[in-house]
């Protein structure tokens, strides 16, 4: 019964992403990585050099919309190195490049000789690889991550509870589709970390979702109307249908922000 209304909760309170242009540059934080253990490279291989290079194109491209992907070596063979960051859309160009230099000498640092690897951070994903990682929805490896704090009264009515902050988010790589089904999925798993906790994440390759009862990005002085329409000239709106409760979100023009509201 506390799992169930702990459901509830997370789904029935209200949760924006609210776009703030005058967030200052600051340290990131690094969250969580993976290195995948399948393929390995020497130091000063055609394949180390290759990913140097994608690393390093990426970071003077991170900016406002968010996400960029690079790949040198070409289109086969084992040297081929692909790169693909995500920074949240909240933050500034100037934190989203930090966090993708930060991130990248971070895991590299972690992955010496992994040829496929990615890191979360609190502001950025950033994942490369020896295969192709663009256009293609991916779940794995995915990371659960809870908050500390437990929930005092589970079976409270939540419903009269203070605001839920959340955010969800995809790489515009993938169609909408795929970012429906990427985040359902997201919504569903954070059962097996989270239920009970004050707040929470599930973070994917391809999407991530968090909530916290306290707003931890960056908010507007104001809140935005709730989209009147399922579609607009400004980006996709999408609709989960989760637990019996309608769920909405929408993208903006870069697909890489979603303002996710429910409607009860």
């Amino acid at each position: 019964m506390a799992s169930s209304l702990w459901i509830k909760f997370i789904l029935s309170a209200i949760v924006m992403l609210i776009i703030s242009p005058n967030v200052t540059a600051q340290e990131t934080t690094y969250r969580y990585h993976r290195c995948i253990n399948t393929t390995f490279f020497t130091p000063n291989s055609a394949f180390s050099t290759n990913l140097n290079e994608t690393l390093s194109s990426l970071i003077p491209n991170a900016h406002s919309n968010g996400l960029y992907n690079s790949s040198i070596g070409g289109l086969q063979g084992p040297d081929r190195a692909d790169g693909l960051f995500l920074c949240r859309g909240d933050i500034s160009p100037d934190l989203c490049q930090i966090c993708v230099k930060v991130a990248s000498k971070k895991v590299t640092n972690l992955c010496p000789k992994q040829k496929e690897a990615i890191i979360w951070n609190e502001e950025c994903m950033l994942r490369y690889s020896n295969r192709s990682i663009f256009s293609d929805m991916e779940e794995d490896p995915r990371v659960y991550l809870g908050n500390q704090n437990n929930v005092i009264h589970p079976n409270v009515n939540f419903t009269t509870f203070t605001r839920l902050y959340g955010l969800v988010q995809c790489t515009l790589d993938i169609v909408s589709s795929e970012c429906r089904i990427c985040l359902a999925a997201c919504m569903s798993e954070i059962r097996k970390c989270c239920n009970g906790k004050e707040g929470g994440r599930v973070s994917k390759p391809s999407c991530n979702m968090r909530f916290e009862i306290y707003p931890f990005y960056y908010m507007a002085s104001h809140l935005p109307p709730l989209p009147a329409a399922s579609t607009s000239k400004s980006g996709k709106h999408l609709h989960l249908q989760l637990l019996g409760l309608s769920y909405s979100y929408a993208s903006d023009q870069c697909g890489t922000l979603h303002e996710p509201r429910a409607l009860i």
